[in-house]
């Protein structure tokens, strides 16, 4: 439950499908703090409620473990299984998580954003660099050994701020 909450807080749509009846997974909804299911779900349905979610929504995550799941998870943009689930589930997912716990999944989550900004500003620094070298090369304002070292530092830059996705944050 306390995973559902952080996904929503992160802005993260949950929604459940399940094969059990309307009342059952009214509960467990409830429970749990999500707010959209489907009940009675076979998994033909699954795979149609996927498609439909991928149309609206472009990425879909689906985390599932038994056999029924198993098409639907092949389905979603990310397929990803329990650890104790079927083998087709395991099989058949992009992700394994090998507890039953969907906690790891919102860390993850995070990391991959922090990752891609700090992509993205490696990419920024390193083009930024080259481009400035290139320009003071064809204007011949650096020599060649200042070139290298400016060159040289700038990798060293990238890989220190790439080093920051070692630190945790919670």
């Amino acid at each position: 439950m306390a995973a559902i909450r952080e996904l929503n807080e992160m802005g993260i749509k949950t929604i459940m499908m399940t094969g059990d009846n309307e009342q059952t997974a009214q509960v467990i909804a409830e429970e749990s703090g999500i707010s959209e299911y489907y009940a009675s779900c076979l998994p033909e349905t699954k795979v149609q409620t996927v498609k439909e979610l991928k149309e609206k929504n472009k990425t879909v995550a689906m985390v599932g473990d038994g056999i029924n799941d198993a098409p639907a998870l092949a389905t979603a943009s990310v397929g990803i299984a329990m650890g104790e689930g079927t083998d087709v589930a395991l099989e058949t997912a992009d992700v394994v998580l090998m507890k039953n716990d969907l906690s790891p999944l919102a860390q993850a989550i995070r990391l991959s954003k922090r990752m891609n900004t700090i992509v993205k500003q490696n990419v920024i620094f390193s083009l930024s660099v080259i481009l400035l070298l290139i320009c003071s090369n064809f204007f011949q304002i650096l020599g060649l050994p200042f070139g290298v070292i400016g060159h040289e530092g700038s990798t060293i830059l990238v890989i220190l701020n790439g080093l920051r996705l070692l630190q945790t944050n919670k």
